[in-house]
């Protein structure tokens, strides 16, 4: 992708993902669900996490998986107001940048 993807758009796309399982999803899957959208390491993603987390929109817990601690995440009522707000901000944003690649007019 020729564009960057900034802070708010990684914050969005990563509560928009978790928010899809009501009972929460572990980094690795967040991983790949992020990846169908855009390109993005492990290693960009696991300080987005930890921020939503510091910032109380995510929550985390661990669960056995085969043996081991596995991280989850899920998305807290806080979580779930800052992603309408960023919902509400990108549709505004997306109408706007379509209308000029369309050639229209945009206020």
């Amino acid at each position: 992708m020729v564009f960057n993807t900034g802070a708010a758009l990684l914050d969005a796309i990563v509560l928009a993902v978790v928010s899809h399982e009501e009972t929460g999803t572990y980094g690795y899957k967040i991983t790949q669900d992020v990846r169908r959208a855009i390109e993005v390491s492990e290693s960009t993603l696991y300080p987005v996490l930890r921020r939503l987390q510091k910032d109380e929109c995510l929550e985390a817990y661990d669960r056995q998986f085969d043996g081991r601690n596995r991280r989850y995440y899920k998305v807290t009522s806080k979580g779930m107001a800052q992603l309408d707000l960023y919902r509400t901000e990108w549709n505004n944003y997306s109408e706007k940048i379509n209308g000029l690649f369309k050639g229209g007019v945009t206020v």
